[in-house]
């Protein structure tokens, strides 16, 4: 199993950025995906979290300015990231979990997907 971010960099606070995730055709068919983060000295926090169905959940720190979505005709997984802020700052991993078709997503925990990617850097400067 096989999950390659990019799309990580740095910006000025207000910017946007917008994260990828590839997958294997396997892994992304039968998957519910997410996006994780860790800032230094921080826990990992869930960003944001898609069925397969394409219903989404985001964490409270991030909504209406991320948007999780996924090309099922590449088996890629995005994040678009608008009005960045400092705080935003961290490695963000893309984490899959196989789940069953309309499973709900609502509550996404780190200990619950157990395949990660390497993880990309977002740096955002005041």
């Amino acid at each position: 199993v096989q999950l390659v971010e990019s799309g990580g960099g740095s910006v000025q606070s207000g910017g946007s950025l917008r994260l990828s995730c590839a997958a294997s055709a396997y892994t992304y068919s039968r998957s519910c995906m997410a996006w994780f983060r860790q800032a230094p000295g921080k826990e990992r926090e869930g960003v944001a979290a898609i069925g397969r169905d394409g219903r989404s959940r985001y964490g409270d720190s991030v909504k209406g300015r991320f948007t999780i979505s996924r090309d099922n005709a590449n088996n890629t997984l995005y994040l678009q990231m608008n009005s960045l802020k400092p705080e935003d700052t961290a490695i963000y991993y893309c984490a899959a979990k196989q789940c069953a078709y309309g499973y709900d997503v609502t509550y996404f925990a780190s200990w619950n997907y157990n395949y990660w990617g390497q993880g990309t850097q977002v740096t955002v400067s005041s």
